[in-house]
């Protein structure tokens, strides 16, 4: 059965527990990392029994189960329903896209984040998250069998995006990459072998002041977590703890236009104009968050029994 790793402080120092419901089972290690915890302490992950959880989860402040020391590699245009609402063609994209975020971008699941003055397309993407549980050689080659052997667990990630830095200078990584662009968590979730059989059920919800925007189960994915694996052990090492975002399903705020809108931006409007008239155009888009805006995200598969947990986001002014 699945157990959820919390990182956490109650009194200024960044502890790690073990989640049972309400409480927390503190555990005394020293753990700078995410990944030294995986690489270190993984039996005691397993072996701690749910009397031991004494700290009560509203007494302490939760940070981002992965630490900033860690990689965050991100797929784009993995899930068909996102790919048709950016007005592109799936047949266009045969390949994994795959680009990285700052891991300083990383925080908690309930930090409010800051939208950087110059940033008015501010668009969010909920996606799971695969951590690392150990190094995987160059060259290897991942089945979907072999997940367990590979990944520790799963988190909720939110690749928060500023949309007119993004598209219009073509830049992934400096449109996703500011300062609280990455809410990771609330707990990092470890799954038993026959759990990580089940990623495709996982029911993936995001909602914008109460209103849904995103609502798509982890089996639209294209490129499933093995193949990625398996394809980034031959271009990079991949070590405990790093972050592996997967892609995000339809209902972000940027969308594609009509046909004769992209008809006149591709034939009868130069690059700056297209881009002047994007950025126009979204900034009358109600969908970019604006500060004020209350962000829940939740990954769980519908009969409740693999549980991400639930984050709580606010968009605040500088």
């Amino acid at each position: 059965m699945s157990r959820t790793i919390i990182r956490y402080t109650d009194d200024g120092q960044p502890r790690w527990g073990v989640q049972f419901g309400r409480l927390i089972a503190p555990l005394h290690v020293d753990a700078p990392s995410t990944g030294e915890l995986l690489s270190s302490h993984w039996e005691l992950l397993w072996a701690v029994e749910p009397a031991q959880a004494v700290v009560p989860l509203e007494r302490v402040q939760v940070l981002s189960p992965v630490t900033q020391q860690q990689q965050f590699i991100c797929q784009g245009v993995n899930y068909r329903s996102h790919i048709a609402e950016s007005g592109l063609r799936i047949e266009d994209f045969p390949f994994n896209t795959i680009f990285t975020k700052a891991p300083s971008s990383i925080t908690a699941a309930d930090a409010p984040v800051v939208r950087p003055a110059h940033v008015q397309l501010l668009d969010y993407e909920i996606e799971l998250g695969l951590v690392l549980r150990r190094p995987i050689p160059a060259g290897a080659q991942v089945g979907s069998d072999d997940l367990a052997q590979w990944l520790a667990g799963v988190t909720i990630v939110n690749d928060l995006s500023a949309r007119d830095v993004q598209l219009p200078q073509g830049q992934f990584y400096k449109g996703k990459s500011y300062r609280g662009f990455g809410p990771v968590g609330p707990g990092l979730l470890l799954l038993t072998r026959q759990e990580w059989a089940r990623l495709p059920e996982l029911h993936m919800r995001l909602a914008v002041n109460g209103q849904t925007r995103q609502d798509a189960y982890c089996a639209e994915m294209i490129h499933g977590p093995a193949a990625t694996l398996t394809e980034l052990a031959a271009l990079q090492d991949l070590r405990p703890g790093d972050l592996i975002a997967t892609g995000t399903p339809a209902g972000c705020a940027a969308r594609a236009p009509g046909k004769l809108a992209m008809f006149v931006l591709k034939h009868l409007m130069s690059d700056a104009g297209k881009w002047r008239m994007f950025i126009g155009k979204g900034r009358s888009n109600p969908s970019y968050l604006r500060p004020g805006d209350r962000i829940s995200a939740s990954i769980r598969t519908d009969d409740g029994a693999i549980d991400l947990g639930e984050q709580t986001t606010s968009i605040t002014a500088p």
